[in-house]
């Protein structure tokens, strides 16, 4: 069955999936569809770069390499640009990966933003076992961050440099690494180096929960507050939103998006995934379900476009077909978060995001 539901499109939506849609919905059996074919290809409608979290091992798998440089504009490392994946000692480094990605993106006029310079799960055994004085283990992160920045200069237009630092709850620094051999003023002296490394490239903080976690929020908007007094380079917020059908409201979403956007900052809808399985209550995704995530990509997309056209970063996919997701692994329910089904078809939620647009 084609997902489109034409009486459920806008008269002018409909009008350019008649048109896109004259070839049909590829077929359940068909091993390798063309998505781009069945839908209005995001990058062709949207104002602003819509990205695809993507895999370097996936490049010369055509389903894939397909969907990535037809539909989206923008691209992330899944995992090969994090500290784990890159060195394997103080400037020992394996680009090879994150190099085909950043060329990948570059022959198919996608941006590429980098994720993530630090983050404490992400952190090699060198890192972690350091035995130099916390004045070595400083010079040698910094080193690292020159490195990696410096290495893609402007074929990397963005990068996470702090990805999670606060604790679920209370919003205390997380007593990562980082946190113990630099101080508690480290993310201030990161994104220092960082903005050393590229005077061009684009900073940001990246974190989850903050549309529900109080405390959180409160924290990464008080170091947004002291960054801006003190006048340490920070030009963007990552908000993950990896969230659910119902959970949180949109209300509280927007409203995220917006505090950020008042403090003159971009907003990055960075990793977007709707769970539509939470409760593990469902062994198929039913057509309720499916239309209640179309509804809230909808929500999603229309709360950041209603922010002001200078303050929207982009927004990015984690993932792109439903069993590739992490989720399934952490939560051990069966789920269907992304866009795209298992036979690499645009689901309703697709939909959902072009009606926002």
């Amino acid at each position: 069955m084609c997902p489109i539901q034409a009486s459920a499109n806008p008269p002018c939506l409909r009008l350019l999936l008649i048109a896109l849609l004259a070839g049909g919905c590829s077929s359940p059996a068909d091993p390798d569809p063309d998505p781009v074919q069945s839908l209005p290809a995001l990058r062709e409608v949207s104002n602003f770069p819509v990205g695809i979290a993507f895999q370097a091992g996936r490049i010369q798998a055509s389903a894939y390499n397909s969907i990535a440089r037809g539909v989206f504009s923008s691209l992330t490392a899944e995992y090969e640009m994090k500290m784990r994946h890159l060195s394997a000692g103080p400037g020992v480094y394996t680009w090879d990966n994150a190099d085909a990605l950043v060329e990948f993106a570059r022959s198919n006029d996608m941006q590429v933003h980098g994720h993530a310079l630090v983050w404490h799960e992400s952190t090699p055994s060198w890192v972690e076992n350091f035995t130099g004085t916390d004045e070595a283990f400083e010079t040698q992160i910094r080193q690292y961050i020159t490195d990696v920045v410096g290495r893609y200069g402007d074929a990397i237009i963005s990068w996470d440099v702090v990805n999670e630092a606060f604790e679920n709850n209370t919003g205390l620094l997380r007593q990562s690494v980082f946190r113990r051999r630099m101080g508690s003023d480290y993310l201030a002296r990161l994104f220092r180096y960082a903005r050393e490394a590229d005077p061009d490239v684009l900073l940001f903080y990246n974190d989850y929960a903050t549309p529900w976690d109080a405390a959180k929020r409160g924290a990464m908007f008080s170091m947004i507050d002291d960054f801006q007094n003190r006048g340490i380079p920070i030009d963007g917020i990552g908000l993950q939103m990896h969230v659910t059908y119902d959970f949180p409201s949109i209300d509280a979403i927007g409203a995220v998006m917006d505090s950020v956007a008042a403090r003159g900052l971009l907003v990055h809808v960075s990793e977007l995934d709707v769970r539509v399985n939470p409760a593990g209550d469902l062994t198929s995704l039913t057509e309720a379900r499916s239309q209640a995530q179309k509804a809230r990509i909808n929500d999603i997309v229309t709360a950041f476009v209603s922010l002001p056209a200078d303050r929207q970063f982009a927004i990015t996919l984690w993932g792109l077909r439903d069993p590739d997701s992490w989720l399934i692994d952490f939560w051990g329910n069966p789920e269907w978060p992304l866009l795209y089904d298992e036979a690499f078809r645009p689901k309703p939620a697709y939909e959902g995001f072009l009606e926002a647009l």
